[in-house]
Order: C-alpha cells, then structure tokens, then sequence
C-alpha cells in the first residue's frame, strides 16, 4: 500500500507527520511553549515514514522525561558555567563553596572546554581537559575538584533541558594516587610535644582544641565566650569562622596598585561568620579537665589584654582574637600552626590534620562510634564513611590486636614461658 500523502487532522499535542513537495517526510512535533508563551514545535525531515517514525518517538520520550532540549539559541559550555556559577549556584551554597566552583569554572573549564556547544559535549571532551590538566602540573585532586564542579553544573543543565546528558556524569576523572591523600596522624608523642610549645604560646587553648577535640578550624575560630560553659564543662559549636574577602576601597581615580587585601582603604565583603547549616554541626561537645583550666586561664589572659590596650582594644566576643581584639584571621591562624609544629620540632602537616588525630585518638580509648560522631560532628547517614576517611589504624592498635590473638589462640603469655621451660627440661 503506497504510504499516505494528504496531511491528517490530529489533536492537540500530538505530532503531525506528512510527505512533502519535496518526497520526504516531514513531523511537526509539539516541545512545550518558548518564553512568551507561544507554542514550540520541533521540525523533522527524513527520508522515509519509518525513519522519521523512530525519530519521533525518541523526541517524545525526551519531552516527556524533561531531557530535550529547549528553544532557543544553544549555550555554550563556557556561558552556561558562567551563569550557573554567579545565578545559581552562589545564592545557594556557602562562600566556601563558591569559592572552589568559580575558580574552577575561570581557571580551567572554561578555557578548556568553553567554545563546545552544551548539547553536544562528550565524556572525552573533559578527559582530555583532566589529562591537559596534569600534564600542566595540575594534581589529580584539582582535576577531581574541576570535574565536581562541571558534574554539579552540567546536572543542572540537564535538569532544565539545556542538554540531554550530563557529560561529566559519564567522564572517568584521574585516578587517585594513594598516597597523595594519605594521612598520618599525630602520635602521642608528637602531641606531647605539641603541648609542652603551646603551653608557652598565646591563645594556647585553641591549638588543643584541635588536637583533643577535633574541631575544624572555622568552629574554633567561631567560638564565642557564650558558647562556652566553663561551669558544666562543655561548649556548644553552632557557627563558622568564615575566611575575609576584600574589595579595593581606594577608587579607580587613585588606585593603590596593590591586591585587594593588601589596599590602604580595603572593604570587607564577606560577612566574618555563617551559621552552621547541619543538625549534626550544632552540637554540644564536653571539656576534659585540662582544657576547662586552659580555657578559664586564656579568659584571664585576655580581660588583662583588653585591660592593657584600653581603647585601642577592638571588642568581640570571640574566644580566640588578635593581640588588639577583633576575630583572628584563618590566614594568620594557618601560619601559627606552621610555626606551632617548627617550634615544637614536630614533623610538618595541615591544620585539618589535628582532626585526623583526634579521632584517632578517640577510636583508640575506645569510645563508642555514636559519641565520636556527636564529637566530630558527623551526619548519621554519612558517619561510617566519615569514620573511614579519618580513623586510622595506628601501630599500637595493630600490636595490641596481635595481642588478643596471641592470648586466644597459644593462651596467657605466662602459660607459654611455662610451656617453654617444660621443653627446655625435657
């Protein structure tokens, strides 16, 4: 039977599929509406009835799924990360965050993958840029943050019908190296050490924060006199410390010539604290004895500080400041550490590290994984993988468990020295 010519009336919605003057076929397929509201229909043309057929229910299926593409001039993958990063994703994450997507987005996407047509970007466009990248001197821990950031964006993306995959969803990124994050954390000794160098240092008490509690940087350098309650020994941690970002203040008639932090008439555009978002980093967190002393001695220390500087003391209530008041700065705080371990001839390691050995530490006295969590303040359905990254199996943990079998299986260590001397009788 000779395949039908006439156009056929259909309803609403439904796609048209006619022969043209031209002997092809010919769909008019119904996509949704355009931004004004008008109707939008996709144009196809094949060679025959079948094909067009099949091309028209795979459009459909991606209209009823919500992946096809929408109307209108296609992004490219540069324009789509720089407006995603500013529009969409700053209002909605942290400043820290954003942070590590824009220079992402600037440094490396989209010089690297920029000019290519959103919908039509592939898994081995971003391999190549992860492999351009190393071969750059990049780590593959940068590469991994870049491919993070363009697996959220491109995401998004799909999630609006700008494409119908997520290429980055699809990309492998650099393998790992083992050793490149591998952490080794402080051993008793090391901390020993570390004590005996705080204890002649200022603000001595937020050093052993970290080592004994594991709290992160911005919690320590958040805290408040109100969270503390030297009474009942324990503090509560609810806000972030958050690093400052400047603008220059000196106009463009005059400008300083310096980089915005270090301008004469700098401007703070951050705010210098954020609340803590999770359930599980608002939490309460107890005081060993030590630290209760070391924390009332530092408030001692610090009313004589105020009470020396007089009006040039800038007030706050923060538990940890600067010699003249004010929040410490996380830059300054950074470099204290560094200093902290020269001093106290300890190998060298991040700040973040301390946490690392507090929950070690924690795991090595034997407390209970569910007050770990409280104190580290892990989110219950992340908690084991959280344990996993940063509870580490230490030497005496290893020696001791070869202990327990030693006693399970060949008995008491004084049940062997008798088994040897009955041997050696014999």
């Amino acid at each position: 039977m000779a395949e039908e010519k006439k156009r056929t009336r259909r309803a609403n919605g439904e796609s048209a599929i006619y022969l043209g003057k031209d002997e092809r076929w010919h769909a008019r397929v119904p996509m949704g509406y355009k931004d004004d509201g008008s109707p939008y229909r996709r144009h196809l043309t094949r060679p025959t009835r079948k094909e067009l057929v099949d091309e028209v229910r795979r459009l459909e299926k991606q209209r009823d799924e919500g992946s096809a593409r929408q109307p209108g001039k296609p992004w490219t993958v540069g324009k789509w990360l720089e407006h995603w990063v500013e529009n969409i994703a700053k209002p909605a994450v942290s400043e820290n965050t954003y942070d590590g997507y824009e220079v992402a987005v600037r440094v490396h996407l989209v010089p690297g993958i920029g000019r290519h047509r959103i919908d039509r970007l592939e898994p081995e466009h971003l391999e190549s840029l992860y492999r351009r990248m190393q071969s750059a001197g990049s780590k593959a821990g940068t590469a991994h943050q870049a491919h993070r950031t363009a697996r959220t964006a491109l995401g998004e993306a799909v999630r609006r019908g700008h494409a119908a995959k997520n290429a980055a969803a699809l990309a492998k990124p650099p393998r790992m190296e083992e050793d490149e994050n591998e952490v080794e954390p402080y051993s008793v000794d090391e901390v020993q050490s570390l004590l005996l160098e705080v204890n002649k240092r200022r603000n001595s008490a937020r050093w052993m924060l970290a080592l004994a509690l594991g709290l992160r940087q911005g919690e320590t350098l958040g805290l408040r006199w109100s969270d503390v309650d030297l009474a009942n020994e324990y503090l509560k941690l609810r806000r972030n410390r958050l690093r400052p970002k400047y603008e220059h203040g000196c106009g463009e008639a005059a400008p300083c010539g310096r980089k915005a932090g270090y301008c004469p008439a700098r401007v703070q555009v951050r705010r210098e604290t954020k609340n803590t978002k999770s359930r599980a980093g608002r939490r309460a967190v107890p005081l060993p004895g030590p630290l209760v002393v070391m924390l009332r001695s530092h408030r001692e220390a610090q009313a004589q500080e105020r009470a020396t500087a007089r009006n040039l003391w800038t007030e706050s209530e923060y538990v940890f400041t600067k010699p003249l008041g004010g929040p410490l700065s996380p830059n300054t705080d950074y470099h204290d550490w560094k200093r902290l371990l020269e001093d106290a001839g300890v190998r060298d390691g991040r700040l973040h590290d301390a946490r690392h050995t507090a929950g070690t530490v924690l795991m090595l006295l034997g407390v209970q994984d569910r007050v770990i969590d409280q104190i580290m303040g892990w989110e219950p359905g992340g908690a084991v993988r959280m344990r996993a990254r940063y509870l580490h199996v230490t030497d005496p943990m290893l020696k001791e468990a070869a202990r327990k079998i030693e006693r399970a299986i060949w008995g008491a260590p004084e049940n062997l020295a008798v088994d040897k001397n009955q041997d050696n009788e014999a």
